[in-house]
């Protein structure tokens, strides 16, 4: 797309505003968006752009420094303009017109930076502090790879509604109007699309046909795998996209109550619930984990879903500003949120129900720790294989015990997912025969 002048400062303000990362980059972009008014093909090129330095911004701001100078001169300009050239398809002559006296030769230099050479921070984009973290668990090598691969754009994934579509249906109707989709891998209802057409005036959309949903976010639904008339919960449910997949699985039969503590949350639940068609989804606002409207659930539900609140870390290709917005000190306060969350929510568990913990974190305290320490202090629960429960339902992954998806290995945001079920206590009769001496 050409650029000019006029685009060039939009491009700035819009960095200008959002680089201290005070806030979400989306939410932010979406607040420049609101003030500027401008049209389709100027947002298209500020967006491309404050996501592309967002993404690139360790080997920008390494580029971007005066050697000469006492300060750094990473400034929006010229990370936009260095982002351009290395990575945004644009050559030298370009954006000459665009370009201040010795901009040019700076430019030139820029191209031939050899990126091998820098720091595995700066060449994987991850800060220090998070390659330190993943050296616990991870060679370099695997560092490298898992931040290149964070460094590309997701995909737009669907889920098909299937109270009200099956994927084959919806997957020739898009064909024929000339979207390019494929079936997903491993979701059986999911559909990956190429490009990432807006989509929220589409008729099937609009008709609660298909929501948009990462294909690692579906698989957690086939892990909770609920039934037709069970009870089950979303335990921390934000805009519902899970829990509306919960509600066509169980065809709308049963009861399934979606919980948060966020009303706002729950508020951009209900135009999604409307088109779903379903009828057994209960959103309910909750001031914590242990909210009455919890506990007067105890011991009663078949199933039972927590996608935790976590780093996020592991939606850097949709969300690369949250790499910059965490910190050590942010982990260890969300794993104290986490293990609090767990314990409350297996209280609703029923004998022989079972439990779903994820999160989209890369972090193993986050992750596997938080399960590891629940499991030693609630021995009536017991960690199922996770590519067992997927097996059943005809999805070949096997990433060991648990969930484990990133997206250089499965194309999907990076998921972590442990299914633990509550052991059914034994029978009376079962227990005097166990107490037997057995027969010589």
């Amino acid at each position: 797309m050409l650029l000019t002048e006029y685009r060039f400062d939009l491009v700035t303000q819009a960095l200008r505003s959002i680089l201290p990362l005070a806030h979400p980059a989306d939410a932010m972009l979406r607040q420049f968006f609101q003030q500027e008014r401008i049209g389709s093909n100027e947002r298209a090129v500020v967006a491309e752009t404050v996501f592309g330095v967002l993404r690139h911004r360790l080997f920008l701001e390494y580029a971007c420094a005066d050697k000469s100078a006492t300060s750094n001169r990473a400034t929006p300009r010229r990370m936009a303009l260095a982002y351009w050239i290395r990575f945004g398809g644009y050559n030298l002559r370009e954006l000459t017109p665009l370009l201040k006296r010795e901009e040019e030769k700076w430019l030139g230099q820029i191209k031939g930076i050899n990126i091998d050479e820098l720091p595995l921070s700066v060449q994987a984009e991850l800060p220090d502090w998070l390659v330190t973290e993943l050296q616990n668990t991870m060679t370099d090598d695997a560092i490298l790879t898992l931040g290149r691969s964070m460094q590309q754009p997701a995909a737009l994934d669907l889920r098909v509604n299937t109270l009200l579509a099956n994927r084959d249906e919806v997957l020739q109707s898009m064909q024929a109007e000339g979207f390019d989709v494929q079936a997903t891998p491993y979701s059986p209802i999911g559909i990956r699309l190429k490009n990432k057409p807006s989509l929220t005036r589409h008729a099937l959309f609009l008709t609660g046909k298909f929501e948009v949903q990462d294909e690692g976010s579906q698989l957690l639904g086939f892990l909770l795998a609920p039934k037709r008339n069970d009870m089950a919960v979303d335990f921390c449910a934000g805009a519902g996209g899970k829990a509306l997949m919960l509600g066509a699985m169980m065809r709308s039969q049963g009861r399934l109550y979606a919980f948060d503590v966020s009303e706002k949350r729950l508020t951009n639940l209900k135009p999604r619930l409307k088109r779903s068609g379903l009828s057994n989804l209960h959103p309910q606002l909750i001031a914590h984990e242990n909210d009455s409207k919890v506990k007067r659930l105890a011991g009663k539900i078949d199933r039972v879903l927590v996608d935790a609140p976590c780093s996020g870390l592991g939606t850097l290709r949709r969300n690369p500003d949250i790499k910059f917005r965490q910190s050590p000190q942010s982990v260890i306060e969300l794993t104290q949120k986490q293990a609090a969350i767990l314990a409350a929510a297996s209280k609703l568990v029923k004998p022989g129900g079972r439990l779903v913990y994820a999160t989209c974190s890369l972090l193993p305290q986050e992750n596997r720790a938080i399960v590891d320490d629940f499991l030693s202090s609630h021995p009536n629960f017991v960690l199922r294989p996770a590519a067992e429960i997927l097996a059943q339902q005809l999805i070949p992954l096997d990433t060991g015990e648990c969930l484990q998806l990133l997206p250089q290995l499965h194309g999907t945001d990076a998921f972590f997912a442990a299914v633990l079920e509550r052991a059914k206590p034994i029978a009376q009769d079962d227990a005097a025969t166990a107490t037997l001496p057995q027969e010589e």
